[in-house]
């Protein structure tokens, strides 16, 4: 793969090229496994999952607050804090569009929605429940949620997998459609700026779109669990390496123990990329521009001119889509009695 991805950087794009891409708009649907059609009940039962505190040891952290849907859906820290005020080690990735990724966190360690909603439940850091079981004994003492697990999969179906899949049938609704991107490449061609479509042309002219392609701009449609992964950095004698440690993380290799894993992250999303500061892994990079330049130089050892940068700073603008309106859930609550009491 690394090899592969160091071909594709080498292809000089021209621009009559950049004109004949296949840029592609974001769908407004996005695709379910077959084993978990999206329905309204699950929507529903997962937007409560999603925003309740209780499925952690505390009762102090949700799926929101590390991917606060009522913004970027990241929280916007640097290293995300979990239960007991702890840190982890990485920058939550957005949740919106994530339904668009082939894997899931920068590891690509889950192979979908579904088993990535069980991950946080039980790490230490994250929201710390010794187990699952004891997550949905949470959830069976609190039994106003029984008919909402009922109206979603049927009788007797508190279980982790369904609270997996509703979450997930959730997470497939946080799409944002519908940016100037998305119009500018379905016709409208007033939709972009003249910067913003210098800013699209250099993107692609350096080879951004070696692996920012794409309509989620985040590496080719590949199948559930096979996921699309880039070396960051690639070029690792850039001083942008040990000032903002991005070598640190060995990324993949601490799931696989491949040493030709090392460094190798999945390719992240770009929509909304204005509302999802800090940048990278380890959110090291604060603004977008210095993000820029810093990938610039680490993936395809260019020095970017200012007015590039500022014009495909311009572009990542016009990825911002539509964001749906949503209500926040009144949760069931257990009557007379505390399910979170020592």
């Amino acid at each position: 793969m690394y090899k592969q991805f160091v071909a594709i950087l080498a292809i000089s794009i021209s621009s009559t090229q950049v004109q004949a891409m296949d840029w592609q708009a974001l769908p407004e649907v996005a695709p379910a496994p077959a084993d978990n059609p999206t329905t309204e009940a699950k929507v529903e039962l997962g937007k409560m999952l999603f925003m309740d505190p209780r499925l952690s040891s505390t009762g102090t952290v949700s799926c929101n607050s590390c991917h606060n849907i009522m913004e970027g859906g990241d929280d916007s820290r640097n290293n995300s804090m979990g239960v007991h005020g702890q840190r982890g080690g990485r920058s939550a990735p957005t949740v919106w569009n994530s339904a668009f990724h082939s894997v899931q966190f920068w590891d690509g360690r889950a192979d979908s929605l579904e088993d990535q909603a069980k991950g946080p439940i039980t790490n230490p850091i994250e929201m710390g429940m010794k187990d699952h079981d004891h997550a949905m004994m949470i959830l069976r003492n609190i039994p106003d949620y029984a008919p909402y697990f009922e109206k979603a999969f049927g009788k007797d179906s508190v279980n982790i997998d369904n609270a997996a899949k509703a979450i997930a049938a959730f997470e497939r609704t946080l799409i944002t459609p519908n940016s100037p991107y998305d119009r500018f490449v379905k016709g409208d061609k007033k939709a972009l700026t003249t910067q913003q479509q210098k800013g699209m042309n250099k993107f692609a002219e350096l080879g951004c779109v070696a692996c920012h392609s794409g309509a989620a701009f985040n590496g080719p449609k590949n199948e559930i669990g096979t996921g699309f992964y880039a070396k960051f950095p690639t070029f690792a004698d850039s001083d942008y390496v040990a000032k903002y440690k991005l070598a640190d993380d060995k990324g993949r290799q601490d799931v696989t123990g491949e040493a030709q894993h090392v460094n190798m992250f999945r390719v992240p999303t770009l929509r909304n990329i204005t509302d999802t500061a800090p940048y990278f892994h380890n959110g090291s990079v604060k603004t977008l521009d210095e993000a820029v330049r810093v990938m610039a130089k680490t993936q395809l050892n260019q020095d970017l001119a200012e007015q590039d940068t500022q014009d495909i700073v311009a572009f990542l603008e016009a990825l911002t889509g539509e964001y749906p309106e949503i209500m926040m859930p009144r949760l069931p609550v257990p009557s007379g009695y505390s399910v979170i009491a020592d």
